[in-house]
């Protein structure tokens, strides 16, 4: 199973989307500030993941999120999460 999932800065105040098969994992190496992308955005909370059996569908998903069609979803998200 892979996971597509969405990680709110306090920070910035911005999402970050990633793909995983080990979200407990990776959300540890996100805080821990093992990943780059994220290093100076910390702390960072999950406020959303979505499961995919397929690791292609998985990463389509991430970077469909991660285009300009895919930012008026990730908007949204972030404004039910802010509500």
């Amino acid at each position: 199973m892979y996971i597509v999932y969405f990680l709110y800065s306090e920070r910035d105040k911005k999402l970050y989307i990633g793909c995983t098969s080990n979200l407990k994992t990776r959300i540890i190496k996100h805080n821990n500030g093992e990943v780059l992308a994220t290093k100076d955005r910390r702390p960072l909370i999950l406020i959303r993941s979505e499961n995919f059996e397929n690791k292609g569908d998985a990463f389509n998903r991430e970077r469909f999120l991660k285009s300009l069609w895919g930012a008026r979803e990730k908007k949204k998200i972030l404004v039910n999460y802010l509500n």
